[in-house]
């Protein structure tokens, strides 16, 4: 399906955020999820789902100062 991560037009086969997360690689990586401008947080990210043209943003932490 049809989605959007982080501004991209992105092709995915996953229909949950964490599926989507595993399918691009950051399954294990500790990052800020959104759907549609909602935060999500980790422990939903199973239990949510995704529609063709939804609208995801991936945020890794930074360090520095």
């Amino acid at each position: 399906m049809k989605i959007e991560i982080n501004g991209i037009p992105t092709e995915v086969r996953a229909d949950t955020l964490a599926g989507v997360l595993d399918e691009l690689g950051h399954g294990g990586a500790k990052v800020a999820t959104a759907v549609n401008e909602s935060f999500v947080p980790a422990s939903a990210r199973g239990a949510t789902a995704i529609a063709p043209g939804d609208r995801i943003e991936i945020v890794t932490p930074r360090q520095g100062g």
